[in-house]
């Protein structure tokens, strides 16, 4: 057990770790740009975030005219081809992030990733930015048997448990998280800066900077 309020930390990596949205919304466009449909504004394509690759690009479809699943399946493909291959292009860590989470880990807390997107490109998005050390263990919404993903809570049950039990809280951004560390019994810091401002969705603090993250998880205990 840490001094610190909680023994570990998870987050959630696209728009609250890491601001991602130009090299989503340039891979979703490519895509699109591929089927000779429209593109979207980045604004478009990060409010269709958050609940993992097929939901992104299921939406990102719809919104362009709809597609069969087979088309769906194969245009996925050349999205996350183009993502793989232009990962961390304009991708970098929210301002104070990098700080936090070493403030964190010099207060003995274990650190997670606990993110929707599939497990090797975070690993890979983490390992490019040279940022991999920060965390203890990342979990992708590939990681689980069935790809269970927020907002069922089975992965924050697993980072508990690879990280050894304890006092756990999450940070995320969006419903999907708050949900998930709510069923998860979990206090949940929500970061209001990874879209358009969200409010909360019922989270047990907001904070609009990283700078915020440590006193508002001590208000938490």
């Amino acid at each position: 057990m840490t001094d610190f309020s909680f023994d570990l930390v998870g987050f959630d990596l696209d728009g609250t770790f890491v601001d991602s949205s130009g090299d989503l919304a340039a891979a979703v466009n490519v895509m699109l740009a591929s089927d000779g449909r429209r593109t979207l504004s980045v604004a478009e394509i990060v409010a269709m975030t958050g609940g993992g690759v097929a939901r992104l690009v299921a939406l990102a479809l719809e919104a362009t005219g709809g597609a069969t699943p087979a088309e769906t399946e194969h245009l996925k493909g050349a999205m996350l081809a183009s993502y793989a291959d232009n990962i961390a292009v304009l991708t970098r860590p929210y301002p104070g992030a990098v700080a936090a989470i070493e403030g964190l880990r010099a207060r003995g807390v274990r650190t997670a990733i606990v993110t929707n997107k599939l497990a090797d490109l975070a690993e890979k998005l983490l390992e490019s930015l040279g940022l991999q050390h920060l965390f203890d263990t990342l979990i992708g919404g590939d990681t689980l048997a069935g790809a269970r993903q927020k907002p069922d809570p089975a992965m924050l049950y697993e980072m508990v448990r690879r990280l050894g039990g304890g006092r756990a809280a999450f940070v995320g951004d969006t419903m999907f998280d708050v949900t998930a560390a709510k069923s998860a019994g979990m206090p949940v810091v929500v970061v209001n800066f990874g879209r358009e401002p969200v409010g909360g969705f019922g989270a047990d603090a907001v904070i609009d900077h990283f700078d915020a993250l440590i006193p508002a998880l001590e208000r938490l205990a």
